[in-house]
């Protein structure tokens, strides 16, 4: 086959924020795929509403460009350290890796585990210098501080003979030396640009094409083969099915072929494949046949897997298993039986929730589900807060209901029977006059110190904490810094169990009974209490409406109602003034609620409640405790 498709497969990898998507839009705008006249959406491959509304990548996502006659496969990775089992699995299919770095940031936390993963595949990465026309820009010291992340990585001499680029993501501008570089961010500076991926300046990816092609040979032609595709990644389809995806280690694969599946338990089975995809820009087109080197999708293996290898019918040549990082956080979802329960939502029942859990397990590797003792709670186990909350998320617009436990920390047991908790990695940037409180606020959570700097009145910290002593910080973290801290988190560790670390030390106000609140109520309670909920919210008894300023739970009556008498007083009876309602995001309520307290669900309402609903049933559990 001597005119074999040159094809390169390259990963866009980075910490959360430093340019991703944005560089991928850049490459399709500038390589044709778009018509003239499509409306262009920014952050292309953020398909998903969740990651177009946050602003992150959750799923990693599959693209092609060409660039003269050679085919690069593009894959788009998450950034954020919950979803870094997409990231592990991405890099056994692809050739070299775009590092892609923050010119005033540096690397960050994800950036360094990303950068591993890629270096422990033996991949050769090439160093992209992003947003090189920010203001506090300092291009010199950060690829200073990419060499050192390099070293401490021990990257052999090739992979520290990476190549050097810098650009402007969003203007679609990449430069092979800094110098037409700070020209560049001049004129953007100076000319206030609007966004232009079509590459300005009469400058484009170019270099950035040129240096994939030079950098990185095109796969080798090994179609004569048998046949070897690893699946590294699950997708589904509401008419064909699961999806298998992965890049073809060597053969052919064909549309409607019966081949060998080396399963993850070590047995072979056959099987037959539907049809067989590639991607032409971001379209999955069907096609006859796929080769060696190609990154494709097959359809018709129902039980397929991730790591699970598929090779030519009767030679089964199993490759290495990915291994994909244990959960490290778990969370009760619990049939929602509220006052409230099914007055919104279309799906209620356990059979409903267990079906959608195991649906989402057919493509989400990082999830464990559970049964537990009772048939109305499941046991979900996730890779970190974001993780569970972006399932939920989902399974609430989609029109669930239910309800969901304070989540917990997975422990583990050490070679001598100890106790060994997560830890986490913490990088914040704080302003000078609230660093203090941020110190002594996670040296309480037992936290280790690393490092500490400053530079332009922001204090740089790094800390080692333990997972248990982070959930629920982060509303606290952004109240002591006024909104002007950024903390960025990931899993380190197992380490030996911390000791206690203080919960909430706030009680709650229960309501007491089911109605309407009043404002009269309210304003009333709102001496002593922040408020959830405003007038006109429907409550019910044992629902939490508000945060006690004392350590203990209060009961109220947010429904009572001003009594009617002749009298009025001039004035007295005027509007009541309200302090706002705080109202929580499903993070911020998960953070919020202690052991004996869950958040509820619907597609509508995000409600605070107790676990007993009653009081004496709450007193009598308390006696038991005691």
């Amino acid at each position: 086959m001597g005119n074999k498709e040159k094809i390169i497969n390259i990963a866009v990898i980075a910490h959360v924020d430093a340019g991703k998507s944005t560089l991928v839009d850049a490459f399709l705008n500038q390589s044709g795929v778009f018509r003239a006249n499509e409306e262009i959406v920014d952050c292309v491959m953020d398909s998903d509403d969740i990651e177009r509304e946050r602003g992150i990548t959750i799923y990693s996502k599959n693209c092609s460009v060409m660039h003269g006659d050679v085919k690069i496969n593009i894959v788009d990775t998450p950034g954020h350290a919950d979803f870094s089992s997409e990231v592990e699995r991405i890099m056994k299919t692809v050739d070299t890796v775009i590092l892609l770095v923050d010119s005033s940031e540096g690397p960050m936390p994800q950036t360094r585990f990303v950068l591993k993963k890629s270096l422990e595949q033996g991949l050769n990465p090439i160093l992209l210098i992003n947003k090189i026309d920010k203001k506090d820009a300092r291009i010199d010291e950060v690829v200073d501080e990419v060499y050192e992340l390099f070293m401490d990585l021990e990257a052999n001499d090739k992979q520290l003979d990476f190549p050097i680029l810098y650009g402007i993501a969003r203007q679609g501008i990449v430069v092979y030396d800094p110098a037409d570089a700070a020209e560049v961010a001049d004129l953007t500076v100076d000319k206030k640009m609007k966004k232009s991926p079509q590459g300005a300046f009469g400058l484009s990816l170019d270099p950035l094409f040129e240096t994939i092609i030079n950098h990185c040979e095109s796969y080798p032609d090994r179609d004569d083969e048998n046949l070897q595709f690893q699946v590294s990644t699950l997708g589904y389809d509401d008419y064909i099915g699961r999806l298998g995806i992965g890049r073809i280690t060597k053969g052919t694969i064909h549309e409607g072929e019966t081949v060998s599946v080396c399963k993850a338990d070590g047995s072979v089975v056959q099987r037959k494949v539907n049809q067989v995809f590639v991607y032409r820009g971001l379209k999955r087109m069907a096609v006859p046949q796929a080769g060696s080197g190609d990154i494709v999708v097959v359809s018709g293996i129902a039980d397929i897997s991730i790591g699970e290898t598929i090779c030519a019918l009767g030679k089964p040549e199993p490759m290495e298993m990915i291994h994909i990082e244990e959960p490290t956080l778990s969370m009760n979802f619990i049939v929602n039986k509220s006052p409230f329960a099914g007055k919104v939502g279309k799906f209620v029942t356990s059979r409903h929730i267990k079906e959608r859990l195991e649906k989402e397990l057919e493509v989400n590797v990082g999830l464990l589900v559970e049964e537990t003792g009772s048939t109305d709670s499941f046991k979900v186990s996730g890779r970190g807060e974001l993780h569970l909350s972006i399932l939920i998320e989902n399974m609430r617009r989609e029109g669930y209901e239910l309800a969901v436990s304070k989540p917990e920390v997975i422990m583990r047991r050490g070679p001598l029977g100890e106790t060994l908790e997560p830890i986490e990695e913490v990088v914040i940037s704080v302003p000078e006059e609230y660093s203090g409180t941020v110190i002594n606020k996670l040296n309480i959570r037992k936290g280790l110190m690393k490092q500490m700097s400053g530079d332009g009145g922001y204090v740089k910290l790094e800390y080692l904490v333990p997972t248990r002593g982070l959930l629920g910080y982060r509303s606290e973290f952004i109240n002591d810094t006024r909104g002007e801290g950024t903390m960025v988190r990931r899993f380190d560790s197992f380490d030996t169990y911390k000791g206690d670390i203080p919960q909430r030390t706030n009680g709650v106000a229960i309501a007491q009974e089911e109605g309407v609140c009043t404002g009269y109520a309210l304003f009333n309670i709102q001496e002593r209490v922040q408020m959830f909920v405003e007038p006109g919210t429907r409550v019910y008894e044992g629902m939490i409406v508000g945060m006690n300023s004392r350590g203990d739970d209060m009961v109220v009556n947010p429904c009572k109602a001003k009594k009617a008498t002749n009298m009025r007083a001039a004035g007295s009876d005027d509007a009541v003034k309200l302090t706002p309602a705080r109202v929580f995001t499903l993070e911020e309520a998960l953070e919020f609620i202690n052991d004996d307290e869950l958040v509820e669900v619907t597609p509508e309402d995000i409600r605070l409640r107790k676990k007993l609903l009653h009081e004496l049933e709450r007193r009598r559990s308390n006696k038991i405790y005691e």
